[in-house]
């Protein structure tokens, strides 16, 4: 591991509303599981979690869009969240957390029900028949994700890889909700009221490149 890397690892311990907590370290998660607003946020506020948040910039952007809600950005990659958390702790943004760990643990993290709104922006498809289970919007993950948000709880997904977008719209189809939004082209087709200017780092690469980006959102019943 490079200079580097360690020094934001170790910044990482400073930040206000960072919790690292890697496989071998979810033993020691605090009981955080349905007081995230009362411990972490310390106010009454719907919570928005981004998975695969990578360097945070959408985190951060939902939350200078919305700050009325509470955003919680989730990524393995230490080294990429902390230009997030950097960002959050240097601007004091108070509603704005981060949590290293693997996606496929969240479940640890929060209790039934606490989350009103879940994020996948960019995520790896995972091609191929062998990696199915991988995919962030396996009927594995959609379960948990469910099962994570308040009744009616929403579903969003932002991809390169239309392939993936359809993929994601049939597995929905068996969750007995509603696809509220989806396009299969976002930019020429933007939803009315839809902030076009909140993008990744991956995403600005990806229209330089001129690539077709999708959108869905999805509300479980």
């Amino acid at each position: 591991m490079t200079k580097h890397k360690l020094q934001r690892f170790e910044d990482l311990k400073t930040f206000d509303r960072v919790f690292q907590y890697p496989r071998e370290l979810l033993h020691e998660f605090p009981p955080l599981q349905g007081k995230w607003n009362s411990v972490v946020f310390k106010r009454d506020a719907p919570i928005v979690v981004e998975l695969g948040c990578g360097r945070g910039e959408y985190t951060i952007g939902l939350h200078k869009n919305d700050p009325s809600k509470n955003y919680i950005g989730i990524d393995i990659k230490g080294a990429r969240l902390w230009r997030g958390a950097k960002t959050s702790h240097d601007e004091n943004l108070t509603h704005v957390a981060f949590i290293r760990t693997a996606i496929e643990f969240i479940y640890q993290f929060f209790e039934t029900g606490e989350l009103s709104e879940i994020w996948i922006t960019f995520p790896d498809p995972q091609s191929g028949l062998p990696r199915e289970k991988r995919r962030l919007t396996h009927p594995n993950f959609l379960h948990m994700y469910q099962k994570l948000l308040k009744k009616d709880g929403l579903l969003h997904l932002k991809t390169d890889n239309i392939p993936f977008y359809e993929y994601t719209v049939e597995m929905l189809a068996g969750f007995g909700g509603e696809i509220q939004i989806s396009t299969a082209d976002l930019y020429n087709n933007p939803p009315e009221g839809f902030d076009l200017d909140i993008q990744t780092t991956y995403e600005k690469i990806f229209l330089k490149e001129g690539k077709q980006i999708s959108f869905l959102s999805y509300r479980f019943s």
